[in-house]
């Protein structure tokens, strides 16, 4: 008998569940999609709201911008922003993706969070819409840039031929900077009668002798630091170069795949930078401070040359006192004769994707369609009129700045509360604002750019996307092997390690399996290169 009983209620159970299914399909097919506008304002005539996760930068609260306010207002598409802070992201982000219960829309992530092996992974299971159709029907912006640069669309389209997220990419004189670049201290040049930058790393050498032994800071004291950085991480791309490297690992030269920690041109980069420690010429906390701790070395006037976006975040100037610090020049050396920089591909993924709980993709792409435009771009970047800006002849396209309200210390601070479109990978082509005057300094760096980074910049390995199983053994080869180049790279240059033990170093690589990780960098190159 109760056996009897336990299988009765064991059968309304699933009756009940079988009916709360049916209900739920039903009330998802229900959720139809609101008609698109293909063109112009409102993208539906009728308002649609939906959800959206993003990084929070805490600049203030995503329903407070004013770009978000008036573009639902141009658009008729409201979104419940969850916005968790940059620290903590990636964490709710997974979290979400494992409970299913996850946003419409991936907004800013950055592949750092949505990692090119998630989209691959993702898309695979249908968590991830692919947007490749969507493009080709609503978004002609996006469609354009396409057509007109196929390397964007290759280098977001996966192993399985879909795009499952959008990318931002940047135009502009910074748009080729790899990292921010390394800055001289005009005011030292100049108290030393520098008048021409070294363009070889024995020039270098002994400006940074220079610069430790005849007081450029003025003071009277032996506290001059001549290079610094934090760990390396800004300052390596830059003097990889002087040694025939773009990249701290892998990297293609004339089609060829290489892993640049274990050439020889490495080996001699790595004397050089024991020589500049030993003599106390690069900084002896190299490889423990903050970036905090190098910035205020900086504000000290302490630091010779350094690397930072702009070289005021670090000595602590105006823009217009910057004017006078040089940008650093690519060097030449005995193993490498030819200038060499590396380059950004000045495409940035992971920063739109359309999730399967959406229910209107085609007015999803639609929205973010508009930021592919230069108006789009321009109301992302500045707001619209009455905040950061206003019309100086609208007719003749022009604007002038508004003088920033009180309580706000520089124009980006107030610009972060404005947008989303600050300290994040926003999808958008980006590129300089139209009918805003050029500042001194915007001129500065435009000019430093285009003479000592562009003749010699060269990306150093495309975006390509890896096969799950390809991307399983890469993920596998470099947990450990990227641990050890750092802390080898650290014992090398402080001398804890002997150059002498150089094969043995070698030798440990080789059996961590990187001819593996070549080869498939080598097939997904040669995938890439051949990809329409």
């Amino acid at each position: 008998m109760k056996k009897l009983l336990r299988i009765m209620l064991i059968s309304v159970f699933m009756l009940l569940l079988l009916a709360a299914c049916k209900q739920e399909d039903e009330e998802k097919s229900d959720k139809k999609a609101a008609p698109v506008n293909e063109e112009g304002f409102p993208i539906v005539d009728e308002e649609i709201k939906m959800s959206l996760i993003a990084p929070g930068t805490g600049m203030a609260e995503w329903k407070d911008m004013p770009t978000l306010q008036k573009y639902s207002e141009m658009t008729n598409i409201n979104f419940e922003y969850n916005t968790p802070p940059m620290t903590d992201f990636k964490t709710k982000l997974n979290l979400a993706f494992a409970s299913g219960d996850i946003e419409d829309i991936i907004y800013a992530a950055g592949s750092s969070n949505l990692t090119p092996a998630m989209e691959v992974d993702y898309g695979k299971q249908g968590v991830l819409l692919p947007l490749e159709d969507l493009i080709a029907k609503h978004a002609p912006n996006i469609q354009k840039l396409f057509e007109e640069n196929p390397a964007v669309k290759k280098s977001v389209t996966t192993v399985d031929g879909h795009i499952y997220s959008l990318p931002r990419v940047s135009n502009g004189a910074t748009a080729i900077w790899y990292r921010g670049p390394m800055w001289y201290n005009g005011t030292w040049l100049e108290n030393l009668g520098v008048k021409e930058l070294p363009k070889t790393t024995e020039e270098f050498y002994e400006l940074l002798k220079r610069f430790k032994t005849e007081d450029p800071n003025g003071n009277g004291k032996a506290d001059e630091i001549p290079l610094t950085d934090v760990k390396m991480d800004s300052t390596r791309p830059w003097l990889l170069g002087a040694f025939g490297m773009k990249e701290w690992g892998i990297e293609e030269v004339d089609g060829k795949v290489r892993y640049t920690p274990i050439q020889p041109e490495y080996k001699e980069y790595l004397k050089y930078m024991n020589k500049l420690y030993d003599e106390k010429l690069l900084d002896q906390e190299v490889f423990a401070q903050s970036d905090e701790q190098k910035k205020a070395k900086g504000k000290a006037n302490r630091v010779g040359v350094f690397p930072d976006y702009f070289s005021f975040f670090t000595l602590g100037e105006t823009p217009e006192q910057a004017l006078d610090d040089p940008m650093f020049f690519p060097l030449t050396s005995p193993v490498s004769d030819e200038p060499l920089f590396p380059r950004s591909t000045g495409i940035n993924r992971g920063t739109f994707s359309i999730t399967k709980n959406n229910p209107n993709p085609a007015a999803s792409i639609r929205w973010v369609d508009y930021f592919y435009s230069q108006e789009g771009y321009e109301f992302l970047n500045q707001g619209p009129e009455g905040h950061l800006w206003t019309w100086a002849d609208e007719e003749g396209g022009a604007k002038k700045e508004l003088p920033l309200p009180e309580g706000y210390e520089s124009r980006e601070d107030y610009r972060g509360t404005i947008t989303p479109d600050y300290g994040l990978v926003t999808p958008a082509l980006t590129g300089p604002i139209e009918g805003q005057e050029k500042s001194e300094f915007d001129k500065f760096i435009e000019a430093e750019t285009k003479e000592k980074i562009e003749p010699y910049a060269v990306v150093p390995y495309p975006l390509v996307y890896l096969k799950a199983e390809e991307q399983e053994q890469v993920t596998r080869i470099q947990a450990d092997l990227d641990t050890y180049i750092r802390q080898m790279e650290a014992k090398f240059i402080t001398g804890v390690e002997p150059l002498s033990n150089w094969d043995k170093y070698v030798q440990t690589i080789e059996d961590m399996d990187v001819k593996k990780l070549v080869k498939i960098h080598q097939d997904a190159y040669d995938r890439w290169e051949k990809a329409d």
